[in-house]
């Protein structure tokens, strides 16, 4: 089945609050669940043809490329077909979900950081860390801290698909016509916020200078870490309930000073939908973002647009990755799973095809062939954040623990009583902790 409908943000689609109810029920593959035998004993009888499975989110532009991608593996190796199925974000877990319990998983499928944890402690996905010390999955090309971003307890399970970075997307033509400067990489929160102020007075209250981002785990995250925190340690959260709270009484007085919008339009946006975004419907000038979404952020808009780190020290950050290739422990082709997520890496012809649709190439060699000499402008700004971040960013953490998903719709639920005035920031803070913790105990 395909779909073509445009994406919503990695990460934003609030079917994926349901993920935990989904997935609780899945078999582990060790009490013999979803498969009968190890990848070991899994072997070809013959040398016929090969038809692997493979499963993605996106919308018709990675679906194009992805598609051709995978056919140039082909071409390179005759044996090899390939099945697709793709489509749009919403539901796309729960349909994953759903193969899983009946053991049909696809061999070769997309997932992002919110289930990788998960999936990995349930035996859903491949362990490749065999595949990587002996080279035949190659990731000495990708930056350490990417490529450690797909460990799970020291295990490789997962390749990214392409590096991102949380990034602060902003209205450059709004900015040239209210005479404000543009915000800069490394500019403190305090001082980003008296920014987005002064950018609605000077717009006399039509345009509010900033996203409320107080439910956002990627800006409190990189918040923590700036202060030398983290989101989590381990299965726990990573944050006292006073550091909560100096967050939600830090966006309470943004607020105050008029720096953010509505409650009304910050829900909006809260959905992560790209076409809900405030930056591009004309009630922010700047909204909080991936920064691999630019392209499809800019399309939605006549405006020019800009991107810099979120604010900040730059060594909060890490190399992201936007999504992964993850295989099918119970894959009857795990060799060849491995020799295609491989060449997704690593081979600059597939590179070339992938483009950045998916963020910047994981391997930097390849990223470089891909972005050396490009002329459009918005795919320019997602390789100078990616190069500005480079040499400044910290290391990468764990991946989130199982519960992540459950953490976010109770933190964005959290922020969003605020707003509305239906609690009041320590009462909040109080329900989330104890909200969160039971949500990763469990």
């Amino acid at each position: 089945m395909r779909a073509s409908p445009p994406v919503p943000p990695a990460g934003a689609d609030p079917t994926r609050r349901r993920l935990l109810r989904a997935v609780a029920g899945l078999p582990l593959l060790a009490t013999g669940g979803l498969a009968g035998c190890s990848p070991d004993e899994q072997t070809r009888a013959d040398d016929g043809p090969i038809e692997l499975s493979v499963f993605w989110w996106g919308g018709e532009a990675r679906a194009k490329a992805t598609e051709k991608a995978l056919r140039l593996y082909s071409q390179q190796h005759p044996r090899v077909r390939f099945r697709v199925t793709w489509q749009g974000l919403p539901g796309y877990y729960d349909r994953l979900a759903i193969q899983a319990t009946g053991g049909n998983v696809p061999d070769l499928f997309q997932i992002d950081d919110t289930v990788l944890t998960e999936y990995a402690q349930r035996e859903i996905v491949l362990d490749l860390t065999r595949y990587v010390a002996d080279h035949r999955l190659d990731l000495r090309g990708l930056p350490e801290n990417l490529a450690r971003y797909g460990q799970v307890d020291d295990r490789t399970m997962a390749v990214p698909a392409a590096q991102t970075n949380a990034a602060l997307v902003y209205n450059r033509d709004l900015l040239r016509r209210l005479a404000v400067p543009e915000p800069h990489q490394g500019m403190p929160w305090k001082d980003y916020v008296r920014w987005a102020a002064r950018v609605t007075r000077a717009s006399g209250s039509r345009v509010a200078g900033t996203m409320d981002p107080s439910g956002d785990y990627r800006a409190l995250w990189l918040w923590l870490r700036g202060q030398g925190g983290e989101l989590y340690q381990g299965r726990q959260l990573g944050f006292t309930s006073a550091e909560l709270l100096d967050w939600f009484e830090f966006w309470e007085v943004a607020r105050y000073d008029r720096a953010t919008p509505s409650a009304a339009l910050v829900e909006l946006a809260d959905t992560g939908e790209a076409a809900n975004q405030l930056v591009v419907t004309g009630h922010a000038a700047a909204s909080f973002a991936w920064s691999h979404q630019l392209p499809e952020l800019q399309r939605l808009t006549h405006d020019e647009l800009g991107m810099v780190a979120l604010p900040g020290s730059p060594a909060a950050q890490w190399p992201r990755a936007s999504m992964y290739w993850a295989g099918f422990r119970g894959t009857r082709e795990p060799g060849v799973v491995v020799d295609v997520i491989n060449f997704l890496t690593n081979d600059v012809a597939a590179g070339r095809i992938l483009g950045t649709e998916r963020g910047l190439n994981p391997s930097v060699s390849v990223r470089r062939s891909v972005t050396d000499g490009t002329t459009d402008r918005t795919e320019k700004r997602l390789v100078a954040l990616g190069t500005d971040l480079a040499d400044l960013m910290g290391p990468a953490p764990a991946p989130p623990p199982r519960g992540h998903a459950r953490v976010r719709a109770l933190l964005i639920a959290a922020a969003e009583s605020i707003r509305g005035k239906r609690s009041g920031a320590r009462a909040a803070t109080s329900k989330f902790m104890a909200q969160a913790n039971a949500a990763l105990a469990g």
